[in-house]
């Protein structure tokens, strides 16, 4: 398939109207990924599931991970002293399944929880947004904005799974040791390059072998903003090591930090639990992954260039949880732990779950279907080896001092 026209006209657009002809690839992202009418979340394009989709989550493959997590937000609510308000934040809930697994069981196994329970959800992608209206019609679901959120308003848990990694990171470049970024021009315009000298057109990536020529070209400048430079002292990387070679490439995530800034402050009393793939910095930053992570989905197949395809393909980069736990601790969050998806969902009762589909009477073609999606949930390469970061705030000693039962070691 290729390239949406209209989006593809309102980038340009967006870059002929900009300084020296050219925007940062974070805005691309932004606008291929949310632009209000075109962009991938925010018209009909973006397919999640197993059938004519672009990708799955942990949620299409049955209701086991929303019912885990479900115990998880219930401990939180004891732990807090079982407040007769307590506030579910869902931040990006896709087609509204994984809502639907908790409400569902918190309504059938922890009704004293269910009634003191406001679901909440923050959708940005309106297509989305209407899908989990339909799907959760049955139960009383509230959708806002974090902006609408007042100051230090929710007690309980703020949630993702697979949000960050969809927020718009800045790319950059090593030059002779200095960060430079990476924009994106039109083809055929290169800016004002000549008038300071310093910027030149780099090639696009090339493994996705696209049989369409690209429409945007990038260009190598001086950094959009000091924070990007800022940035890795904040997660203690040096770049100017004589490890990184020149060329060497990858991204920064300022939404992310600029998100969680949001979330800490609408949080007075509780958690944050943020479930998603990426690296601690140290391993993120290696000097061997000198490409970045930047990967593009598309009919369950990825790729690494962000020029084809576009609005009707996801772009995404990993996470880098050290700037999450960094950024936190600035904003008055406390790390409470970070573990795997796998170990987080055994300590939960994953493993009684798997162990119990032995005595189950029910004909093997589903059993076989069951235990392999729970063994998805569980598997160190995909969905398993994703990373589970709790942080809270506003919790007394006693509070702090109550081990949460997803980051125990084993069940």
């Amino acid at each position: 398939m290729d390239s949406n026209p209209a989006l593809c006209t309102a980038i340009a657009h967006r870059i002929a109207a900009s300084p020296k002809a050219r925007i940062t690839f974070a805005e691309y992202m932004d606008m291929v990924l949310y632009h209000p009418e075109h962009g991938y979340y925010s018209s009909n394009a973006v397919k999640i599931g197993f059938k004519d989709s672009d990708f799955f989550t942990s949620s299409n493959l049955g209701a086991d991970f929303g019912e885990l997590l479900a115990e998880q937000f219930v401990q939180m609510w004891d732990i807090l002293g079982q407040p007769s308000y307590f506030s579910l934040v869902e931040m990006g809930a896709g087609q509204g399944l994984l809502a639907l697994h908790i409400l569902n069981y918190h309504q059938q196994h922890h009704p004293d929880f269910f009634a003191a329970l406001e679901y909440v959800i923050v959708e940005k992608s309106p297509a989305l947004k209407q899908e989990q209206q339909q799907r959760l019609q049955d139960f009383p679901v509230r959708w806002c904005s974090l902006e609408e959120i007042p100051s230090n308003e929710i007690t309980g848990c703020f949630f993702s799974n697979e949000l960050v990694d969809a927020l718009p990171v800045h790319q950059f470049v090593l030059e002779r040791g200095e960060l430079r970024e990476i924009y994106v021009t039109t083809r055929g315009d290169k800016g004002d390059e000549g008038d300071e000298g310093d910027e030149g057109v780099i090639s696009l990536p090339a493994s996705a072998n696209s049989p369409f020529s690209p429409l945007f070209v990038e260009l190598i400048g001086e950094p959009s903003t000091p924070q990007l430079v800022e940035y890795f002292n904040i997660v203690e990387i040096d770049l100017t090591q004589s490890a990184y070679a020149d060329g060497y490439r990858s991204e920064i995530n300022l939404a992310a930090v600029d998100w969680l800034s949001i979330v800490a402050d609408r949080l007075q009393r509780g958690y944050v639990l943020t479930i998603d793939y990426g690296y601690p910095a140290n391993r993120y930053y290696n000097p061997r992954r000198s490409q970045g992570t930047l990967q593009c989905y598309y009919q369950h197949r990825y790729h690494d260039n962000p020029y084809i395809n576009i609005g009707y393909q996801d772009i995404t980069a990993h996470v880098d949880f050290t700037a999450l736990e960094q950024w936190g601790k600035r904003c008055g969050l406390d790390k409470v732990g970070f573990t795997q998806q796998g170990v987080f969902l055994m300590a939960l009762g994953l493993g009684s779950r798997i162990a119990a589909l032995s005595h189950q009477e029910i004909p093997i073609s589903q059993l076989l279907q069951r235990r392999s999606a729970l063994h998805q949930l569980l598997d160190p390469t995909g969905l398993g080896g994703f990373g589970v970061l709790i942080q809270s705030k506003g919790l007394n000693e006693k509070e702090k001092s109550q081990s949460l039962k997803g980051l125990t070691v084993g069940e």
